[in-house]
């Protein structure tokens, strides 16, 4: 029998908490239902009894403390909620033992910005990690030395696993029940809760927002002024030249104050527009295209589908009803 420990953090989603423990009952019924013997031990863990979340609005009894589980085979850290810095040091006592059981051989499986707890234990550092979207570039600044993964549902590396942002932990959720049992199971259990087993991407569901976390002035000058130009063809020397930089050393600190490439954050602020224009108008694919700078159909393609992982039609007709119609 698989012991599944689902950690009860303070500061974190309820939902997440409540899911993974239905899932994996659910998945127990079904096997009882075809005269097999229940696969999963489940238990709420924490480093109290009873444990508030959501700001106090909620509590979770927990069926064990931390210091009672000697041994698990996979750790399930949910989402967190509000600061994400608050919440780290509200948990800081679980991680030497996630630490202790990850040595003794125990998976463990951080949902949505739970990513940020299971990064805070070192255990991450040199690996990948997926998380939700719209925290990528807190995370990225909180840990430098985890690799994340832009876009992905679902990531593995050495017993640890993540997901994307909010319900994509279902998609791990199903990952880890088709793991355990089999892929025939976690289809049943994919229709059971209605859920689409094999989304690989958040992409679509992205909103970039800029990325001007950051002190660099000059930098800040030139993505102002390729967010006011986007239907201009833009060149990095252009850019360089208006900030009074050389071109190497533009690119340089672009990088370092973005964590994208200069070519790479155009892209991205032409294709948001492209995607608000797409969800919200009734212009055709190449007058769209025409106004965020472009004049090659194939180009533009290319660069959409990779930027949200759906085709230009693809994602109109999936955001804008009026465009189906």
């Amino acid at each position: 029998m698989k012991h599944v420990s689902i950690l009860v953090p303070e500061n974190s989603v309820m939902q997440a908490i409540a899911d993974p423990r239905y899932l994996f009952l659910t998945v127990n019924q079904f096997m009882a239902v075809s005269g097999k013997k229940p696969l999963f031990n489940v238990q709420l863990v924490g480093l109290k009894k009873e444990v508030k979340i959501n700001d106090g609005l909620f509590s979770v009894n927990t069926s064990q403390l931390l210091n009672e589980v000697k041994k698990t085979d996979l750790i399930i850290i949910p989402a967190l909620f509000g600061d994400m810095k608050t919440a780290i040091e509200t948990n800081r006592k679980a991680l030497p033992w996630i630490k202790e059981q990850y040595n003794k051989g125990a998976e463990v499986a951080a949902l949505c910005v739970g990513a940020f707890l299971l990064a805070s234990t070192g255990l991450l550092n040199g690996k990948k990690c997926s998380t939700h979207w719209g925290f990528q570039n807190e995370f990225r600044e909180m840990f430098p030395e985890v690799e994340v993964a832009d876009g992905s549902i679902v990531t593995e590396e050495h017993r640890l696993y993540s997901s994307g942002g909010a319900m994509s932990y279902w998609n791990l959720l199903l990952y880890l029940v088709e793991k355990y049992t089999d892929r025939q199971t976690a289809i049943l259990a994919s229709k059971y809760f209605a859920i689409d087993i094999d989304r690989d991407s958040q992409s679509a569901f992205a909103i970039f927002r800029g990325q001007k976390n950051h002190t660099d002035e000059a930098i800040k000058q030139a993505q102002e002024f390729i967010d006011k130009n986007i239907q201009e063809k833009i060149t990095i020397e252009e850019l360089a030249a208006l900030v009074s930089l050389g071109r190497r050393s533009f690119e340089r600190r672009f990088k370092t104050a973005t964590n994208n490439s200069v070519l790479e954050y155009i892209n991205r602020v032409k294709m948001e527009f492209a995607k608000r224009s797409f969800e919200s108008s009734r212009k055709n694919i190449n007058e769209v295209m025409y106004d965020v700078g472009y004049t090659d159909t194939k180009s533009f393609r290319s660069i959409f589908k990779k930027i949200t992982g759906l085709t230009p039609v693809e994602y109109r007709n999936k955001y804008n009803k009026m465009a189906v119609v």
